[in-house]
């Protein structure tokens, strides 16, 4: 209870001292303000005031040059010029103007239009004699640009030389107001600001012994609590940080896992009954799967046909211990059909507890085009079917070794992967710092293995970048990843900017030729540099793949339709008639390979 009252005390007092800190701040301020206001407007006057003095004394030089000018015009030159005339009228009226704003004030220049009583007079007394002088002078210039009346001029000298001495004389009491006057206002100011100074010295003096010193001995004694916390509360905050930046890593590493297969995986989790218990996005927008779905069947949800349900419901429960791999056909509810290639891993999550992990690749198109060798096969003549038969073999053997590899890269690498993983999660400890250290610096391993695995087995199916881009960025990111690879220099120029995206199928296709082009030139060609190019015109599209290998002679390997390289050549030819599309191969022994791609568009 006593200690409940003390911090209520000491808020009490923590804010009754904010606000006289606030009131002491605030005093100081505006002293600071107000002193900055009253020298900001003295210097301003003051800047006036010697712009005036310093015009007010070039009047005087300005009058001498009238006078000069004159006599000079009268008595001097024997032939009095346009240009002597000219001079003298703009000397003229600079005096007249400046003697203007002197008197009547003008903004442009700053002068001021008010002037002392003492000014008012002299200006009033100066004024005849002014316009005295500049009535003669324009008299003057008058007669001699008539040339008359020029006896008259004699008259109008004498009068000039008579008032310019009066001129001056009062001009000169003139300057020496306007500098009386400003010495005036530099003293007024001075006091001005010795009685700031000294009422600031007075505001900081108060506020030293009444409010900084009371202040000083409660703010050492609340110090002194704070550090006493302090240390307690450092080494705490030492042990919570460490704790947390380890967990924020582990967040990250598993975020960033949990995107690469939510968005590069067809994926989801079961449970060994068949109910859905989580899916991928981009699996999910393949099947149209959305939150209403989620009291369904996987079967349910992966195809409305209900025989493949029950085979699928079937396979489930039949090797949800052993796991399975296989293709499927489903029909999706806007009846489209899709084909994949699904692997079933089991996973172990604790004891007797267990779950499927579902991984799928598209083989729509794959199919699409097995269907249609064979619908070729059909229509040509016996010699076009024997090839195609051997094409299909060896497209199905490539298949069946490609499925074997992936069901066991991802059994054996990513499904133990990432059991190891759960596993390893689960047994973190967090009161035992220095064993979660290391099980974590183990998951971050692990899970960037686990991302490297998604990545290489998605990247050899179909690469995201041709379905989420298109075919320039796949071509750039292939020879980028075969160049890493082979450590062969493997480059791809964009020479006409294409960027259009083409039919899914027609950009597969492409993909696929200039992949199989670069690789028989990093196969067979042993060749370091690969070149592949691109351009296009309003119907063509155009790839070249050159290489600096051996070469090989072009009429010999067609002869050899049995053999690895023959076979390389007939499926690229093959493939090409899928897209309508023609393949040009020149190659020279010991000098190199090009081929050429031309697919309409």
């Amino acid at each position: 209870m006593k200690k409940s009252n003390q911090e209520a005390a000491d808020k009490i007092n923590f804010k009754n001292l904010r606000r006289w800190y606030f009131f002491a701040l605030w005093t100081i301020a505006i002293t600071v303000i107000l002193s900055q206001i009253l020298v900001q407007y003295n210097l301003k006057q003051q800047l006036s005031d010697s712009k005036i003095i310093n015009i007010s004394g070039k009047q005087r030089m300005l009058s001498q040059k009238i006078v000069k000018e004159v006599l000079i015009l009268n008595y001097v030159s024997d032939t009095v010029s346009q240009k002597q005339i000219s001079h003298l009228k703009d000397v003229l009226e600079l005096w007249k103007t400046t003697q203007n704003a002197l008197e009547n004030g003008n903004d442009s220049l700053a002068f001021p239009r008010e002037k002392s009583e003492t000014l008012n007079k002299l200006y009033a007394e100066i004024n005849p004699v002014f316009s005295t002088i500049s009535q003669s002078t324009d008299s003057f210039l008058l007669n001699l640009k008539q040339k008359s009346n020029l006896a008259q001029n004699q008259t109008l000298v004498q009068t000039i030389l008579k008032n310019e001495g009066v001129f001056l004389s009062k001009m000169n009491r003139i300057v020496s107001q306007y500098d009386l006057e400003a010495h005036e206002k530099v003293t007024e100011q001075r006091k001005i600001e010795y009685w700031i100074f000294a009422f600031t010295l007075f505001v900081l003096l108060m506020e030293f012994f009444f409010i900084f010193k009371p202040t000083n001995k409660k703010i050492e004694k609340l110090i002194a609590k704070l550090l006493s916390s302090e240390k307690k509360a450092l080494k705490l905050a030492y042990d919570t940080e460490i704790i947390s930046e380890i967990k924020e890593n582990s967040v990250k590493e598993l975020k960033s896992l949990n995107y690469a297969m939510e968005n590069t995986l067809l994926y989801c989790r079961i449970a060994p009954d068949g109910s859905i218990i989580h899916i991928g996005e981009k699996f999910a927008k393949l099947l149209n799967y959305t939150r209403f779905s989620s009291d369904k069947k996987f079967s349910e949800v992966l195809t409305t046909d209900e025989k493949e349900q029950l085979n699928i419901d079937r396979i489930i429960f039949e090797k949800h211990r052993s796991g399975w791999q296989g293709e499927i056909k489903i029909i999706n509810k806007e009846a489209q059909t899709f084909w994949l290639d699904l692997s079933m891993v089991p996973v172990t999550i604790k004891k007797e507890e267990s779950e499927l992990l579902i991984i799928c690749f598209n083989i729509t198109e794959r199919k699409k085009a097995q269907r249609e060798v064979e619908r070729l096969n059909i229509e040509n003549s016996t010699e076009k079917i024997n090839q195609q038969k051997i094409i299909s073999s060896k497209i199905v053997e490539n298949q069946e070794n490609e499925q074997n590899r992936i069901a066991k890269e991802i059994h054996d690498g990513i499904g133990q992967m990432l059991t190891g993983l759960k596993f390893s999660l689960e047994s973190i400890n967090l009161d035992d710092k220095e064993k979660s250290a290391q099980k974590i610096e183990y998951l971050k391993k692990l899970s960037l293995d686990i991302i490297k695995g998604v990545r290489t087995a998605t990247f050899n199916l179909m690469p995201p970048e041709l379905s989420d881009h298109g075919i320039v960025s796949s071509l750039a990111k292939l020879t980028q990843e075969l160049s890493k690879l082979t450590g062969k220099e493997i480059l791809f120029y964009n020479k006409t900017d294409f960027n259009q995206r083409l039919d899914s199928l027609i950009e597969i296709n492409i993909y696929r030729l200039t992949q199989e082009a670069i690789n028989n030139a990093i196969k067979y060609a042993e060749s370091s540099h690969i070149i592949v190019q691109l351009s296009h015109s309003n119907t063509l599209l155009s790839i070249i793949v050159d290489d600096n290998g051996k070469g090989f002679d072009i009429h010999a390997v067609d002869k050899k339709r049995n053999s690895e390289s023959g076979m390389g050549l007939l499926f690229m030819k093959e493939r090409i008639q899928y897209v309508n599309g023609r393949v040009f191969i020149n190659s020279i022994p010991g000098e190199g390979t090009r081929i050429t791609f031309n697919i309409p568009i």
